[in-house]
C-alpha cells in the first residue's frame, strides 16, 4: 500500500494522531508537519478519504515495518488447503478401490479437498453408470469426516466430483489437529 509522507500530503487539514494513537487535533498541514520535526518523526497519512483526512505522527520506517509484520502474521495464522486429485476407473478392483478410499481419508485428515475424477476410456462412456457408482462407493466411504461440495457431474469424458473436508461445529482446524493427535495417543496407549 501506498502512503503519503510529510511535504508528499496534499489535504489542507488534519486530523492529527500521535505514535501512541491518541488524537492530538485538527490541524493545518504545516502546523502538523512542524509537530513532526520538532519530534524527530515523520507525518504519515493513513486515511486519506477520511474528512478530514488522518495523519499519524511516527517514524516511517517502523510503520512499514510493522505493516509486514502484521500481513506475516496473518499469513501464517490462515491455512491453506490444496485440492488433491484421486483418479477413478469405471471398472475398479474393489482392493484397488480401497486403497483410493484410504488415500482420500488421509487426504481430507489433512485438511485438503479432493476431488474425485472416473476417467472413461473408448466406449466405456456409454454406461455413466457404472462411474457413478464407483463414485458412491468412494463418497459414502468418506461421508464420516468430508461434505460433497461438488456433485458428480460429466466433464467431456471424465466424471468428477469434489469432497471437502468436514468442520466440527465450534472447532477450528488447530483444535481438530490436536484433538488427532491425542486420538492416536490413546489409541498407542491400549495396544
Amino acid at each position: 500500500m501506498f502512503y503519503r509522507t510529510n511535504e508528499r500530503i496534499q489535504a489542507a487539514s488534519l486530523r492529527v494522531l500521535d505514535s501512541s494513537g491518541k488524537q492530538i487535533g485538527i490541524l493545518p498541514k504545516f502546523e502538523a508537519l512542524e509537530k513532526a520535526r520538532q519530534l524527530g518523526l515523520d507525518l504519515v497519512e493513513i486515511a486519506p478519504k477520511a474528512n478530514p483526512a488522518v495523519a499519524k505522527i511516527i517514524d516511517f520506517k517502523k510503520f512499514l515495518y510493522q505493516q509486514e509484520k502484521k500481513k506475516r502474521e496473518e499469513k501464517k495464522k490462515s491455512k491453506t488447503s490444496e485440492t488433491k486429485e484421486i483418479r477413478l476407473s469405471p471398472f475398479i478392483d474393489d482392493h484397488d478401490l480401497n486403497v483410493m478410499i484410504k488415500r482420500a481419508q488421509a487426504f481430507l485428515k489433512n485438511s485438503n479437498k479432493v476431488r474425485l475424477v472416473v476417467k472413461f476410456k473408448g466406449r466405456q462412456i456409454v454406461h455413466p453408470e457404472f462411474g457413478h457408482e464407483v463414485l458412491n462407493k468412494v463418497i459414502t466411504a468418506v461421508s464420516n469426516i468430508s461434505n460433497v461440495e461438488k456433485e458428480a457431474h460429466l466433464e467431456g469424458k471424465q466424471l468428477i466430483a469434489l469432497v471437502v473436508p468436514e468442520k466440527k461445529k465450534g472447532e477450528t482446524p488447530i483444535e481438530s489437529e490436536q484433538n488427532d493427535d491425542e486420538n492416536k495417543k490413546i489409541g498407542q496407549q491400549k495396544v
